[in-house]
């Protein structure tokens, strides 16, 4: 394993990280934009979708969810949080150079030019396309709607202190997408469920926002964790709650039985913690708890699975 350039690294991505380590140094800037280096942000975009799908496949009677739509979703996700994210880039490329911890990553340090940001953007939401595409036309125009929502999420900070809002919508559509690659159609249960999933992603970005609460503040952002400050705890709270209530309602519309109840209260437990532990001027522990997120999201997609195969025997 050879030693990472501290040149070629970003500031805020985990120390050692394969990108560094092991990819040629041409091609690390790009998987940088693509945050391939900080695998939670699919993860937190996936979760949602793989939710959906699990619940819909216990109410269509399947033992398990279809794994071909599990793999097309984890590509799907990849692909466009690696576009949503190079698009960030480009639209803040200016804002970021201005702050420490973003300032080195590869657009405002100079390691990428806008023009070859814009053709990978490109590239990654040609894949994105092509996985949308086999699936069925509602899901596809249901897909194609979500690009609104992403379109305007980097303008939010600047005229907005809930920006977190505008991401949650974006980031939850996974919820809706899941049960309409099922049964080609939505209903009241991934309605349900995409709220819940809303709230949660208001939620665990709130906490990651306290890492730039003060450069936010320095230049004029907009972020729920400035709106709320001394004031984040309670928030969390009402956001994990709401979003625990949402998916509850999912679980009673989809006719869930005891596993998702499981899964559930599981997932309740681990946003409690979140919230017990959150000290919004302990930088270290607000990424942290932030990451945990990917095991919250693991809890109730378990319990899902769980009851689709119990539901079918």
């Amino acid at each position: 394993m050879s030693e990472p350039d501290p040149s070629n690294t970003v500031a805020d991505a985990p120390r050692g990280n394969w990108v560094d380590t092991l990819l040629p140094p041409r091609w690390r800037p790009f998987a940088q934009l693509a945050r391939l280096d900080r695998p939670i942000g699919w993860w937190l975009l996936l979760w949602p979708c793989w939710w959906s799908v699990a619940l819909a496949s216990g109410v269509a009677g399947r033992p398990l969810p279809d794994p071909v739509l599990l793999l097309l979703f984890l590509v799907g996700a990849v692909a466009m949080r690696g576009a949503g994210c190079t698009y960030n880039d480009i639209v803040d490329r200016h804002i970021d150079a201005r702050v420490a911890r973003t300032r080195s990553r590869p657009l405002p340090s100079g390691r990428v030019k806008l023009r070859e940001a814009i053709a990978f953007m490109v590239a990654e939401a040609m894949v994105g396309f092509l996985v949308l595409l086999q699936f069925d036309l509602f899901s596809v125009t249901l897909g194609i709607a979500s690009l609104g929502v992403v379109a305007v999420y980097p303008f939010m900070k600047r005229v907005t202190g809930y920006p977190q809002l505008v991401l949650g919508l974006a980031f939850s559509w996974g919820a809706l997408m899941g049960w309409s690659v099922v049964f080609q159609g939505l209903s009241a249960a991934p309605l349900a469920l995409y709220v819940g999933a809303v709230a949660w992603t208001v939620g665990y970005d709130t906490i990651y926002a306290h890492q730039d609460r003060e450069d936010d503040a320095l230049i004029g952002l907009g972020s729920t964790a400035r709106t709320f400050g001394e004031q984040s705890r309670p928030f969390l709270a009402v956001c994990y709650t709401l979003a625990v209530a949402a998916v509850g309602t999912a679980v009673a519309l989809a006719h869930g039985h005891v596993f998702a109840w499981l899964g559930l209260a599981g997932f309740a437990a681990h946003l409690a913690y979140q919230v017990i532990r959150f000290d919004m001027d302990d930088g270290e522990r607000c990424l942290t708890l932030f990451r945990s997120n990917r095991e919250a999201g693991l809890i109730l997609f378990t319990g899902f699975v769980a009851d689709a195969l119990i539901r079918s025997l």
